[in-house]
Parts: structure tokens; sequence; C-alpha cells
């Protein structure tokens, strides 16, 4: 499975849960850390834990039994980051995202549309 269809497998499940804001950031050949960074929102506690557990499982599903090699945070802070290496997901409460900004950090950065390419890689 490429870093790009593990992006749009998180970026799905965010949205099934009703994730707001959905990023896809394509960081290839702008940084080493990553080579796709995901942002999304939550409005509550149990909506971030939601989130969390829908992008978790579905990834596991999907790709038979992968887990993120870390995990950051806790979504009582408001901010848990999942990291499969290849690929990033935030986690934000909307209050700290808006504080944090972190589209702002990588506007150079081209969006992926995950709706429409999903459609494009099958």
């Amino acid at each position: 499975m490429t870093s790009k269809e593990l992006a749009l497998i998180c970026a799905k499940a965010a949205d099934d849960i009703q994730a707001d804001d959905i990023q896809i950031l394509d960081l290839k050949g702008i940084s080493t850390l990553t080579d796709f960074m995901i942002i999304c929102s939550g409005t509550s506690m149990p909506h971030l834990k939601a989130i969390l557990r829908e992008i978790a499982n579905n990834v596991e599903e999907m790709t038979k039994g992968e887990r993120p090699a870390g995990k950051e945070g806790k979504t009582d802070t408001r901010w848990v980051v999942l990291d499969y290496i290849d690929v990033m997901i935030h986690i934000m409460h909307e209050d700290m995202r808006d504080i944090y900004r972190l589209e702002d950090l990588w506007k150079d950065a081209p969006r992926l549309d995950f709706t429409s390419s999903s459609e494009d890689s099958e």
C-alpha cells in the first residue's frame, strides 16, 4: 500500500465519523518528517475519541493489521497525533486548531482532494 492510499483511507474514515475540515497535505519533497499530513477537527471530547477510534480501526482493517508506530497526546488535551510513519494524522478540537493553525505552517504544501482522489485510484 502506498502512502497516498493510506492517507486516503485515513481521510475517508475521518469523514465517515463526521470530522470537520479534513485536509490532506502532501509533504513529499517539502519535509522528511512524513509523506502526508492529515489535519481534521472534532467538536467535543467524545467526537475526538470517535474520530481516533474510526481511523485506527479502518486502517487496521484495510491494511490487515497495521497499527500506528506512535501516538501522542490524549483526547482530553484536545489534540492527538497518530503516526503511521508515511502518514501523520492530527486530530484536534476545533479550538486548538484555530490556535495552532498547522495549515499555515505548511501553506506551501499541495492539498490532496480525498473525495475525487479516492475515486481516481479505483
